[in-house]
């Protein structure tokens, strides 16, 4: 069970408001999202939790790039919502990376052969031997997402939540940090 909220910074506070994601695809759809909420493109927090499992927090500042943070990011992998935010950088990869990946490993599978006339291989290295040619390295999983925490452990720190203590948040990590913020009766009411 997932529960996404909003904490959008205004003159008098914070205002806080759940909200569907059913429409929201990508990084940029939860981006806008954020926007909307924003009262003069102040600071909007998105939160999103996979019950017992992680929860990630979206920073949006104005027109600035998004800062994210994953509690567990191999968990998170393993979620339609926490894909949206493990984006290419915060893994590491080249920015369409898996396109590329995916091209390789059609190569890898090629046997040599012109027009699909058969021809002897001179080395049995198969496959790896392929492997070799594209540079793409077999032992490695160009997939794999590490477990534990990623992405921008300052994101709250101006907020009064600090990289330590954002790294100890576990379950109810959203009434934390919503307390850390002054925003906790705000975020009760719509919880």
């Amino acid at each position: 069970m997932y529960f996404a909220a909003l904490l959008a910074r205004t003159e008098d506070g914070w205002e806080a408001s759940d909200t569907e994601l059913d429409d929201v695809e990508t990084l940029s759809d939860l981006t806008d999202l954020a926007r909307e909420a924003s009262v003069d493109e102040d600071t909007v927090l998105v939160y999103i939790e996979q019950e017992d499992a992680w929860f990630g927090v979206v920073r949006v500042d104005g027109e600035e790039d998004p800062r994210i943070y994953v509690s567990d990011a191999s968990a998170a992998a393993r979620s339609s919502y926490g894909e949206i935010l493990l984006t290419d950088e915060m893994l590491g990869r080249e920015p369409g990376a898996e396109d590329e990946i995916a091209a390789l490993e059609e190569l890898v599978g090629l046997d040599g052969t012109e027009d699909g006339e058969p021809e002897e291989a001179e080395d049995g290295g198969g496959s790896r031997a392929a492997a070799e040619v594209t540079g793409l390295d077999l032992d490695e999983d160009p997939d794999a997402v590490p477990a534990g925490p990623l992405g921008d452990l300052g994101l709250l720190s101006d907020l009064g939540v600090s990289e330590k203590d954002l790294l100890t948040l576990r379950t109810d990590a959203l009434a934390e940090i919503a307390d850390a913020l002054g925003a906790a009766d705000v975020l009760e009411a719509v919880r």
